[in-house]
């Protein structure tokens, strides 16, 4: 993985002050480029080819072409030697070249040649102009900012900081949204301004005028062409282990997280049946069963005979929650997001590369949301069923442990009572029918359109299907996992030079699972069904069967213990509240939950994460 950045014109200074702040991407070699209106930076860590010929930025034959890059082109190899065919002449291994050369023969076009994780700067002397590129799933992120005719542009917002020019303020929108989805959607950022490159997106940026054009070169199309799900077990396997394989590509050691759930463990014994043979596997548990999965993991790191590593994680101190703050640019209370670099931390020791579950449960409908929109059409059968057994719910008091039948009821009611027009993200969304309204001051309700679902109605317009499970599946790509999942990974990885490959997310898979009916998917209430036959036999039975966990902290406890101090002191003291807030009803919301008659951990460690990030970007 790398970090890169640049802008649209000359400052030796800045980008490399850019390029330093990008340092913990790319520990290995530095680089920049600053010529003709142009500055590019570029810090490394080196996977494959690890020579001084694999150095950013990289050139074309005639050095007309720049190209700085991060990420990884597995099919770089099949791309090389077509154009090598072509007559272009190659100076490294490196998977990266592979950009230059593509781009010379088939302009921005190229990008639909790419199967792999990445985003690029590239510019075209000639044509004047810069091409921005983000992969089809969003699996590196990538960020803008314009002012006047200039652009400046990295993979961390920390970077483009460190440019006077970019004024520091709080996008109110965003802020809106993130405290309901905890997370931004794209384009948003928190940071007013500053906007995310879309999944599946490249934009051109013409050096000469200053006009930016944004274009999309993929969408996930639903097709259905199987009407049994053993039709399709086979192939799915094929495609399944083929992405794995992909994912083996390295020069350095490479491990794989290892949950001892489906995905996990299908990754997992899929590096088996590809031939590693030293198999390195690195896990997480809590003291709180209820919240660990790790006898699980472990039990699975036997069966596999693997080299394993094991993390307990027994608290959270101040200093960790605000190192992940710093580094996710912008909070996002993805509740496993500290977990997990802290995890990365652990495994850098050992490797550099490792391999992940993620996108399994979006592409094969295992999370319980899909289960409670199945679920929430018994109660359209009762009008006005779910607001009354709501209301009889808010009498039970929260319950200490992570699921359990009165927790699991609470939140399923909880998501049943927003607009429909959620889908099944209403599950995934946090701020209860009016609680905006009483969070936000006027001065904020005044400039913010409070729109809940307006980003679901955005993304939804591009669904080519009119079935339920189709469009829940697209929201999850689309939206959650885009914005949330992937710029978690990201992000906590890179905070340790680790670099994670999602096997999962191939985008033949995507495709491939996007022929597939939902009721493969969810079948019943058993999710992920297709998947649970495909992997049967390769992974025992019993964790075939198994339903989903997850490693998210113990956060609801630790707001009540640990970490009450802190939750007080920031949203008691932080601008972020003072500011944009109804002080008095946050106050409500922090009593409540230490009372334990209702459970707002969300809401306030959202609150906590953005006071962080206020007071680490804008008050410093």
């Amino acid at each position: 993985m790398c970090g890169i950045c640049g802008f649209s014109w000359e400052d030796q200074d800045l980008v490399r002050e850019m390029t330093h702040r990008l340092k913990h991407r790319g520990p290995d070699m530095c680089g920049d480029y600053v010529d003709r209106g142009v500055s590019l930076g570029h810090t490394r860590l080196s996977i494959i080819d690890l020579s001084e010929n694999g150095r950013q930025p990289m050139f074309n034959e005639d050095k007309s072409v720049v190209l700085v890059t991060n990420g990884e082109i597995y099919n770089h190899q099949d791309l090389r030697s077509e154009l090598k065919g072509k007559g272009h002449v190659f100076y490294s291994d490196s998977d990266s070249e592979s950009i230059i050369h593509a781009y010379e023969e088939w302009g921005p076009d190229c990008i639909k040649r790419l199967s792999g994780m990445f985003c690029f700067a590239l510019l075209d002397k000639k044509k004047k102009r810069i091409m921005l590129g983000r992969d089809r799933l969003g699996i590196k992120p990538l960020y803008y900012y314009q002012k006047g005719g200039d652009i400046i542009f990295s993979n961390e917002i920390k970077a483009m900081l460190a440019w006077p020019g970019l004024e520091r303020r709080v996008d109110l929108s965003a802020l809106y949204q993130y405290l309901g989805y905890e997370f931004v959607p794209a384009p948003r950022t928190l940071f007013d301004g500053v906007k995310k490159l879309s999944q599946g997106h490249y934009a051109l940026f013409e050096l000469e005028n200053g006009k930016l054009s944004e274009h999309k070169y993929w969408e996930m199309e639903f097709d259905p062409r199987f009407s049994r799900p053993e039709e399709a077990v086979e192939e799915l396997r094929a495609k399944l282990k083929t992405a794995v394989n992909r994912r083996l590509m390295s020069d350095v050691p490479l491990g794989v997280f290892l949950s001892g759930g489906l995905d996990s463990t299908t990754v997992t014994a899929l590096m088996r049946e590809c031939g590693v043979e030293h198999l390195r596997t690195f896990s997480i548990g809590y003291p709180d069963k209820s919240f660990s999965e790790l006898d699980y993991a472990e039990e699975m790191a036997r069966y596999y005979k693997t080299d394993q590593t094991v993390l307990m994680i027994e608290g959270l101190t101040i200093e960790e929650l605000e190192k992940a703050v710093y580094h996710l640019d912008e909070p996002m209370t993805d509740l496993s997001a500290i977990p997990l670099m802290l995890i990365c931390r652990k495994a850098k020791e050992k490797v550099t590369v490792v391999l992940s579950g993620e996108g399994g449960d979006e592409i094969f409908c295992g999370y319980d949301r899909f289960k409670a929109s199945s679920a929430s059409r018994l109660l359209d059968l009762v009008p006005g069923s779910a607001r009354g057994l709501h209301a009889l719910s808010r009498l039970l008091p929260d319950q200490p442990q992570k699921k359990g039948a009165v927790n699991v009821l609470k939140r399923f009611l909880d998501g049943a009572i927003l607009p429909k027009e959620g889908g099944h993200l209403r599950w995934q969304y946090f701020l209860a029918p009016g609680q905006a309204e009483s969070l936000f001051n006027q001065e904020v309700k005044n400039q913010v359109t409070f729109d809940a679902f307006g980003p679901i109605k955005r993304i939804m317009e591009s669904c080519n299907s009119d079935k339920r499970l189709d469009k829940e599946v697209f929201g999850d790509i689309k939206l959650f996992m885009a914005d949330s999942v992937l710029m978690k990974v990201d992000k906590m990885s890179m905070s340790t030079s680790l670099e994670v490959r999602v096997p999962f997310l191939d985008h033949e898979v995507i495709e491939f699972a996007a022929t597939l009916p939902g009721s493969f998917k969810l079948k019943g209430m058993t999710t992920k069904y297709i998947l649970r036959q495909a992997i049967r036999g390769l992974v025992p039975d019993h964790v075939v069967d198994r339903g989903k966990q997850g490693y998210s902290l113990p956060v609801k406890n630790l707001l009540r213990g640990q970490l009450r101090p802190l939750m007080e002191e920031l949203l008691r003291k932080s601008p972020l509240v003072t500011d944009y807030m109804v002080p008095q009803s946050v106050e409500k919301l922090m009593q409540e939950h230490l009372a334990g008659t209702h459970n707002h951990n969300h809401v306030l460690w959202a609150l906590m994460n953005a006071a962080l990030w206020h007071r680490r970007y804008l008050e410093a």
